[in-house]
């Protein structure tokens, strides 16, 4: 009996151990701009994030989720890399995501190859990011995809646009902008009058708007990342372009949903292209956008960013449940390959060659609906790839 008795507590001790390491934590990393220029996009990341939590279960499999927030303010890449290199070392973080910016993602890169695990990019845009590590997985666009189709819409007769002006933020994103807008729009017969690029810290757009409106171009084609585009918009309105006849048209990150409410009737009939708005038509995305209020106690309207976090989150969950809780890194990114889900935003899916998003683009016109502002969709191209450059 003594024996049996002995046996019971060595195999309850070993079910215990077990259970113990089976129960570990699932780590999530999750590096973004809390302060600084670009916190809006941290905190729309940081917030999507918690919503899919909230609303599908704080567990993956036999394994609790913990997510690790890191604040890197947005500038400097040295910081980003020094947090992932913590969370890899220290926490132990099983994937890393976030990324606000191109800058950021670059350094982090090489981090995550070190490592073999799986960094889901939820914001950054540049092309090129993916080619940094066979363990880059994006969720939220490339910059290219979404300025592509607009040059094509403006080509068209009826968008009366001949002559464009392009200001961009000179950095990467905004080079990919350029290069992307100028390429379809020529094609397609349109002329490019002058390029103008602004500093990514620190942008006074006066002097820049000044210009276009001396040059009278039919439209000015910009890129701002998320942030400044209020700034941008107060001084288009100043210098009086729109009583000029010169049109604004540009990606979405320009009248940015989380910053539209704070826009006055300046930011009203500016055509834009991107592949989310909180006013998509769809039951999914009203669902979205009431929980995504309802945790930030109104506080925020859901943005393009947000839905890269969001869908980075689902991103994670599937591919862990697909490939097993104590998969590999590399197991882990290639049960992503392939997947494909319905978003907020519309049908998405990870395409298995290049590990990047393909989605809808949607072409947008600002509109007044019931006393707000909001980017309203009348055309889309459908499952739009990055095309390159």
């Amino acid at each position: 009996m003594k024996l049996i008795a002995k046996l019971l507590v060595a195999a309850s001790s070993v079910a215990f151990a077990s259970s113990s390491l089976a129960a570990d934590p699932f780590k999530i990393g999750l590096i973004v701009p809390l302060t600084g220029p670009f916190a809006s996009t941290g905190k729309q990341i940081e917030a999507a994030a918690r919503l899919y939590i909230q609303e599908h279960g704080d567990t993956i499999g036999d394994r609790p989720v913990q997510l690790i927030v890191k604040d890197d303010g947005g500038l400097q890449p040295e910081t980003t890399k020094r947090l992932a290199q913590e969370l890899v070392v220290k926490d132990d973080v099983d994937v890393l995501a976030g990324f606000g910016l191109t800058p950021l993602a670059f350094a982090a890169a090489p981090i995550a190859t070190q490592a073999k695990k799986p960094m889901v990019v939820m914001a950054a845009a540049t092309s090129s990011i993916v080619e940094k590590s066979p363990y880059i997985v994006r969720t939220s666009q490339t910059v290219p995809q979404i300025a592509a189709p607009l040059a094509e819409w403006a080509a068209k007769p009826e968008s009366g646009i001949k002559k464009v002006i392009t200001l961009i933020t000179d950095y990467g994103p905004g080079h990919d902008a350029e290069k992307a807008f100028v390429k379809k729009f020529e094609e397609k017969g349109g002329e490019i009058m002058d390029s103008l690029r602004v500093p990514l810290q620190n942008p006074d757009f006066a002097p820049f708007i000044q210009r276009i409106r001396d040059s009278k171009p039919d439209a000015m084609f910009v890129f701002v990342p998320s942030g400044p585009g209020i700034s941008l918009m107060k001084q288009y309105d100043e210098k009086g372009l729109a009583e000029a006849g010169i049109q604004l048209i540009g990606m979405g990150d320009v009248l940015d949903d989380d910053l539209l409410p704070s826009m006055g009737p300046e930011a009203l009939g500016i055509v834009t292209s991107q592949h989310y708005s909180a006013a998509h038509d769809s039951d999914l995305n009203r669902q979205y956008v009431a929980g995504f209020k309802e945790l930030t106690n109104n506080s925020m309207r859901p943005n393009f960013m947000s839905v890269g976090g969001y869908d980075g989150m689902h991103l994670i969950y599937e591919a862990v449940k697909k490939a097993g809780t104590d998969a590999s890194g590399d197991e882990i990114v290639e049960a992503m390959k392939g997947m494909s889900w319905e978003s907020p935003r519309g049908p998405i899916s990870i395409d298995p060659e290049t590990r990047d998003i393909i989605q809808n683009v949607y072409i947008r016109r600002s509109e007044m609906i019931d006393g707000e502002i909001y980017n309203v969709e009348f055309d889309k191209i459908e499952q739009f790839k990055d095309p390159g450059l």
